[in-house]
């Protein structure tokens, strides 16, 4: 199998470039995606490859954008729209709220909207006000979406071709702080990652570290201190937030007994209060000790330098790991 060495970026690009090649129906469009190719450049050299009508740039109006492509999608058509940024998105909330999540229930199946809405998000590279959320666990919360997270330039590929070719909508949130940070060997050949399937990424025996986008990266920094102290770690990348990878979430957290979740998101009301929960419900008798997470604060994100005070890192990571291993 031939490979060539990608960022998420490129990856991205090949993915989408790829599937267009395959199906006729997918287009692309949003602010700045076909002239320049994005504000990182994820679609660069698209328009020019497949022309005007299938990769465009749109005006400012994300209730537009979103809207126009839940038609186009209802239609037979397989749009991929790019937010800006995932601040920008909730300009068009309600159309996903209100008619892109409920349009298959609501016409009970005649309808599906196979769309996906690409967005950029989280922090980590010290951007303005609406920049640098991570709310992902708003858009998990409702019924009808789908929300995936890639944290690797080879699951970038994987994912958004599984992501366009879903029959229903799905929300692809894209970690800018690995956008061009890791660069990694990805198959040149088309293939798909399925939605729902998480990653074990490294085996271990003394607890589990459950993460997602750019945290996965600070769990990686923080191993070389683990191996130091003879700490055997499981490492699992969730992928996709929503649905979650119950099983193999149980599965790892009964094979340890211990846990840490660590996410970037606020700490109230998130992903790792949910995968703490599942934990609780149904695997509460093979736990070791309580569940720690490592998250943001309950706050905004705040602006430049005292963003790296908000955001977890490898040290926060030592000092859970430590917490659940001495309890």
């Amino acid at each position: 199998m031939k490979t060539n060495v990608h960022t998420m970026v490129s990856a991205l690009n090949e993915g989408l470039r790829q599937e267009m090649k395959r199906d006729s129906s997918v287009l692309l469009y949003g602010e700045d995606v076909g002239k320049v190719g994005g504000v990182f450049r994820v679609t660069q050299g698209i328009q020019k490859e497949f022309g005007e009508k299938r990769c465009f740039d749109s005006p400012l109006a994300e209730a537009g954008i979103i809207g126009t492509a839940i038609g186009l999608a209802i239609n037979g058509m397989k749009p991929v729209v790019e937010m800006q940024f995932s601040g920008f998105f909730y300009e068009g909330f309600a159309q996903v709220y209100c008619h892109a999540a409920r349009m298959r229930n609501r016409s009970r199946g005649r309808f599906t909207v196979p769309m996906v809405i690409r967005m950029p998000f989280a922090g980590g590279i010290r951007a303005l006000e609406h920049h640098s959320e991570s709310t992902e666990a708003i858009l998990s919360h409702i019924p009808g979406l789908k929300v995936v997270v890639a944290s690797t330039p080879f699951d970038a590929k994987g994912l958004i071709t599984s992501a366009i070719r879903d029959p229903d909508p799905v929300i692809f949130m894209e970690p800018k702080r690995v956008y061009r940070a890791l660069k990694q060997e990805v198959p040149e050949q088309q293939y798909s990652i399925p939605i729902g399937q998480a990653a074990v990424l490294q085996d271990g025996t003394d607890l589990t570290i459950f993460s997602y986008g750019s945290m996965l990266h600070q769990v990686f920094k923080a191993m070389p201190k683990l191996k130091e102290q003879n700490i055997s770690a499981r490492v699992v990348d969730l992928r996709t937030i929503s649905p979650l990878d119950t099983k193999t979430i149980l599965e790892s957290a009964e094979k340890t007994g211990r846990v840490v979740i660590v996410q970037e998101a606020a700490r109230s009301f998130g992903a790792s209060s949910e995968i703490a929960t599942l934990i609780y419900e149904n695997s509460f008798g093979k736990l070791k000790a309580p569940i720690e997470r490592v998250t943001g604060y309950d706050i905004h994100m705040p602006l430049l330098r005292r963003e790296n005070i908000y955001l977890p890192d490898e040290t926060n990571i030592m000092e859970a790991v430590k917490k659940v291993l001495n309890k």
